[in-house]
């Protein structure tokens, strides 16, 4: 008992001698390039919230902000790649929602995600939609109903990739009006929309800022938003929830360090990504988009983290859904 007390003793101060070193660390931080890496392909949205606030961060900063896209694997090679990069503040990963469900999709990743990451600050999120092309004759979620129920597996849902939102999406989608859906993963948002508007896919969840102008062109027909109550960005769609179906989907994007970043640090670039997001140019941007911002502090951002993978594991363990090879 003695040899514990000393040893946390000994531990309690070595953490008091360390806070000016803390405080340093944030006072000389940073000291060279800042580097947000988007485990996205460029383009989508989580790129463009990326480059946007990055941008805007890197003018008080004192150093410049570059945006790193390393895609690939389900976003396992960008954050992976954080994950174990020097914790000096030189490095950040932005996350979205697959993040989360990969706790659960994946048995065997390179790094913990609770573990290996620390959060550091919330920044959009994009409403979803349901949609479809009017060649299909789908004009709501009974009509879907109908059609998927005399022919189960003929219709098809496209996602972004194997895991992301629109996947888990489609996914609840199936589960809770009891139809079957044939899931068609692409490399992106981009690919699966086209695909979307040329009629190869019968639905899919994409993120409003992208569809909207589609939808307005007539060039998509909207189901519903996947939203608790009418979007404010789009009020004249009802929620699927009025139809019957309650469920609310959206993509958000986050900001992560390497678990051993100083905690001086992660609070300093917190501080920045809320500055940014309250910047003008960003507000302006942001409400043009359908793009909601999501300020908060590092410890909400990891309350919130844990409230998708809960919610996601569920989902993946009652539709038996599995990335691992």
């Amino acid at each position: 008992m003695q040899h514990i007390q000393r040893r946390t003793l000994l531990q309690a101060l070595a953490a008091i001698g360390a806070l000016p070193h803390l405080a340093r660390a944030a006072d000389s931080w940073p000291t060279k390039p800042v580097h947000l890496v988007v485990p996205f392909t460029p383009g989508g949205t989580t790129d463009y919230v990326t480059r946007l606030v990055g941008t805007e961060v890197g003018k008080t900063l004192g150093q410049p902000v570059i945006v790193d896209n390393k895609p690939g694997a389900g976003t396992v090679i960008g954050v992976d790649y954080v994950a174990k990069s020097a914790p000096d503040g030189g490095n950040f990963v932005t996350v979205a929602n697959s993040f989360c469900a990969n706790e659960t999709l994946l048995n065997k990743k390179p790094y913990d995600t609770l573990r290996d990451l620390r959060p550091v600050a919330l920044m959009g999120m994009s409403e979803h939609v349901l949609t479809t092309h009017p060649a299909s004759g789908l004009k709501s979620l009974d009509d879907l109903r109908r059609a998927a129920k005399s022919k189960p597996g003929a219709l098809s849902y496209a996602s972004f990739g194997n895991g992301t939102s629109a996947h888990l999406s489609g996914e609840m989608l199936c589960q809770q009006m009891g139809i079957e859906l044939t899931h068609v993963p692409y490399k992106g948002q981009g690919p699966a929309l086209a695909d979307l508007l040329g009629g190869q896919v019968s639905v899919m969840f994409g993120n409003w800022p992208e569809f909207r102008s589609h939808v307005e062109a007539g060039k998509l027909v909207a189901l519903g938003m996947a939203t608790r109550q009418r979007s404010v960005y789009a009020p004249n769609i009802p929620t699927l929830a009025e139809q019957g179906v309650p469920i609310e989907s959206n993509s958000w994007n986050g900001l992560l360090a390497p678990s051993a970043t100083p905690v001086a640090v992660v609070q300093r670039m917190n501080a920045e990504v809320n500055r940014a997001l309250a910047a003008p140019a960003v507000v302006d941007a942001f409400n043009k988009g359908g793009i909601a911002s999501l300020s908060g502090t590092p410890l909400q951002f990891g309350e919130f983290i844990r409230s998708e993978i809960d919610k996601y594991a569920q989902v993946v363990r009652k539709g038996n859904i599995t990335l691992d090879s």
